[in-house]
């Protein structure tokens, strides 16, 4: 008798527990996010399989490759990713590369991909690492350097994107 009482309680006990989630989270191991969180960084992407594809893109559109590397858990990532959209002549100047993001969080630090790419982790977050329109490395810069008070330079990062930029390197 004592174990079918025990075997109750703990039933009650776990439909209890399990009302308390939100109906969406039911089925997965990984948490949820709404879609007003920032999300630029895909935790789980093969970032080996999308440099491939993005190193296609560039040398058909003849553009070098900017990568982002940092998480959507870095509110400086969040800050450079809003600072570079919001502005138009920022917007444009990216548009002249071939874009992508690379993911480092505790779910996934892409170190494989990262260790090709010269480890810029060791630099903080966000970090920027320029390849050519072929994949071959150029630069890798900390992202610091362009920070103005609690955000980006505008000058300091147009100067950048101008000095990496497919046309400046190869004087088109």
């Amino acid at each position: 008798m004592k174990s079918s009482t025990l075997f109750k309680t703990i039933f009650i006990v776990s439909l209890l527990s399990l009302s308390n989630i939100p109906a969406n989270n039911r089925l997965y191991a990984q948490k949820t996010e709404g879609k007003e969180q920032f999300q630029v960084y895909k935790v789980y992407a093969d970032a080996a399989y999308e440099l491939k594809y993005a190193k296609e893109r560039a040398l058909k559109g003849q553009k070098n490759i900017i990568i982002f590397v940092g998480g959507n858990w870095c509110i400086w990532c969040r800050r450079l990713d809003a600072f570079l959209k919001n502005d138009p002549e920022l917007s444009k100047a990216l548009g002249q590369y071939e874009v992508m993001h690379i993911n480092y969080s505790k779910e996934n630090k892409n170190e494989k991909i990262l260790a090709t790419l010269n480890n810029p982790q060791q630099y903080g977050f966000p970090v920027i690492v320029l390849l050519d329109d072929k994949g071959n490395y150029m630069a890798t810069k900390n992202t610091g350097d362009l920070e103005k008070g609690n955000g980006y330079s505008k000058e300091k990062m147009s100067d950048f994107l101008h000095k990496w930029s497919y046309k400046n390197i190869n004087h088109k």
